[in-house]
């Protein structure tokens, strides 16, 4: 059952939210024997069922469909736990507090994970702290198919973006507080980050 929604994942929200098949037969105004086949793969929910089923068993639409139940651990909301997103069709960023599934020019993206940079990287990242502030460096191409697109300075409590484009400086100020990291993306070889 790998078409657009697992069976398995139904059937285990279902099962840990202590429902019978035949209690969510009737959420769906559909047969449990409907509620069987989906689970064991031998079926496919109707797709206008596909939203009163996420709803039925308490997850979003978009959890359903990625066969993820994603649950955020970060209760307390530290930002240096966050988890950064970016949509390879729009550039879109997205920074979450925590576990999410997120979705944008209908893919489900994953969570990046940021590679620390290391001395010997060809685009070293350079912070220099200038009076209040940290001003953010790279040497890096910045053509329109290769070139940083953001810059990040993320702390416990905030997190500060800096858009950049193609053709422009690789280049940013930070208000110097205490960062955990620096984080740059570039779009061909993906997140890094840096301690100031």
């Amino acid at each position: 059952m790998n078409q657009y929604v697992t069976g398995s994942m139904i059937k285990k929200i279902r099962e840990e939210k202590g429902m019978t098949q035949v209690e969510l037969a009737m959420k769906l105004k559909v047969s449990d024997k409907a509620i069987s086949k989906w689970e064991t793969g031998r079926g496919y929910p109707d797709i206008t069922l596909i939203e009163p089923l996420a709803e039925a068993l308490g997850i979003s639409t978009i959890e359903l469909l990625s066969g993820e139940n994603v649950t955020n651990t970060n209760k307390s909301f530290n930002m240096a736990k966050s988890k950064i997103y970016v949509c390879p069709i729009c550039g879109n960023i997205i920074f979450a507090a925590g576990d999410a599934v997120i979705s944008c020019c209908g893919l489900t993206l994953p969570a990046l994970e940021a590679e620390v940079q290391s001395e010997n990287c060809p685009y070293p990242l350079n912070i220099e702290p200038v009076e209040d502030e940290y001003y953010v460096s790279i040497d890096h191409p910045m053509q329109k198919d290769h070139f940083i697109s953001f810059m990040a300075a993320v702390s416990d409590d905030r997190v500060e973006i800096v858009k950049l484009y193609p053709e422009g400086t690789p280049a940013c100020r930070f208000k110097r507080r205490p960062v955990d990291n620096i984080y740059f993306y570039c779009n061909h070889h993906s997140l890094y980050k840096k301690k100031p």
